[in-house]
């Protein structure tokens, strides 16, 4: 099993390429279900999540081409989904209990097929994460729905019909499989409440160029005129905002001066807005961001994860990471999510003073973290563990990386060519 090996306290000086968002991708490519005709994305990272949901979609019958980066230096790749025929409309356990976006593919097969049969998602062991929404929003599209042996079955034999829909809570998921499935619905539906995460705004972008009706995506309610049919399309991925957040932390952790190509300030202003009273300078280039952190320690500031627009959930531990060496305290609330401290106990080995009551962690900054031997229990807990090595005394080895390949495409080479002692130990080495 890999494992990332690094040496601290070498601070970062370079440019880094984001890469397309992986949370864009995933729905935009279960959006290929939804026609006949060929769904081109661009800029898609090259990610284990990425492969796991392109097993998926051939077992339902589609085609898939990838083409593109082959180095640290360049970003993006193509990727051609055909389904024009759907063999199976069943997602099976093996495959979705490895990402619960797996789940995103009910609503196309539900509103092309008018048939689905999905398994209960599985992923990150980052606390219950309910699909209670999803399930209620297709039943107010007129269809049936029974849990049985483990799995979604769903059912709409005339056909979806637009309705109005209010989530007891914003849902980014719920939110973009309703968004899909309403495409095909008869007549008008609105999304209340809905998520407006940019994600969410460019899976709509891509359903309208598709030949979708779908108004007031990034806002909290969205109306989507059902069609009869969708087409193919060519569309290009935002940028990784989680990405370019952990990019961020790793300058201020580190310290130095970092490039952020093709970043965009929008997508992390409430990061960004946090960061400047930490010390860290967060400005707009002509590509993308430029990132320092100012002489000194970073001062502690208090953070709570919200849904966008607020400070994001998926930046929870990396903060977290950086605050342990911060002058001061700092309180970070978790809002989203209930079991997503794992990684306290991991940081706190590497001399990190934190203490967890309940929803939020109390981090006391310590003058210098020191390295050891770490396991990553998820996807951002495994990326703040290798923020926390940059800036540790000494040899910090980060085990279970395999999460870490879910969600961040060549980490170690990026930072590597930014100066940083970053190397992946393949198993047996």
């Amino acid at each position: 099993m890999d494992r990332i090996r690094i040496l601290g306290g070498r601070p970062l000086k370079g440019r880094i390429a984001i890469g397309g968002a992986k949370n864009a991708a995933l729905p935009l490519m279960a959006a290929a279900l939804l026609t006949e005709e060929t769904l081109t994305l661009e800029n898609l990272p090259f990610l284990a999540d990425i492969t796991t949901l392109s097993h998926l979609l051939v077992q339902h019958g589609a085609s898939i081409t990838m083409t593109g980066a082959s180095s640290a230096a360049e970003t993006g790749h193509t990727l051609a989904i055909s389904a024009k025929h759907i063999v199976s409309r069943t997602a099976p356990y093996d495959l979705v209990r490895k990402m619960r976006a797996s789940v995103l593919v009910l609503g196309p097969l539900l509103a092309r097929c008018r048939e689905a049969k999905v398994s209960l998602p599985g992923g990150c062991a980052i606390g219950t994460r309910p699909i209670d929404l999803h399930i209620a929003g297709l039943e107010r599209l007129g269809a049936t729905i029974e849990l049985a042996n483990g799995y979604i079955h769903a059912h709409a034999p005339q056909g979806l019909v637009g309705a109005e829909i209010i989530f007891a809570k914003p849902s980014v998921g719920a939110t973009e499989n309703l968004m899909m499935a309403a495409s095909l619905a008869r007549g008008e539906t609105v999304l209340v409440h809905a998520a407006r995460e940019p994600e969410v705004e460019d899976l709509a972008r891509c359903l309208n160029a598709m030949g979708a009706r779908i108004t007031g995506a990034g806002s909290d309610r969205i109306a989507v005129s059902g069609v009869s049919q969708l087409h193919g399309a060519r569309h290009g991925v935002i940028p990784d905002r989680i990405e370019t957040g952990t990019y961020v932390l790793a300058a201020a952790i580190a310290g130095g001066a970092v490039d952020l190509v093709g970043a965009n300030i929008r997508d992390i202003a409430a990061v960004a807005r946090i960061l400047e009273e930490a010390g860290v300078v967060v400005s707009e280039t002509a590509d993308g961001l430029h990132v320092t952190r100012a002489n000194g320690r970073l001062a502690g500031v208090d953070v709570m994860t919200e849904p966008y627009p607020g400070f994001p959930t998926d930046l929870q531990a990396q903060i977290m990471a950086a605050m342990a060496t911060a002058s001061g305290a700092a309180m970070i609330t978790e809002t989203i999510f209930e079991n997503r401290f794992m990684h306290v106990p991991e940081l706190c080995r590497m001399g990190a003073n934190i203490n967890v009551h309940g929803a939020s962690a109390m981090v006391r900054g310590v003058p210098e973290l020191t390295g050891a031997q770490v396991m990553a229990t998820d996807l951002r807990a495994s990326v703040s563990l290798v923020l926390a090595g940059l800036a540790a005394k000494g040899e910090t080895i980060v085990n279970r990386v395999y999460h870490l390949d879910r969600g961040y495409e060549r980490l170690e080479e990026k930072l590597a060519a930014c100066g940083a002692n970053i190397e992946r130990l393949v198993d047996g080495s």
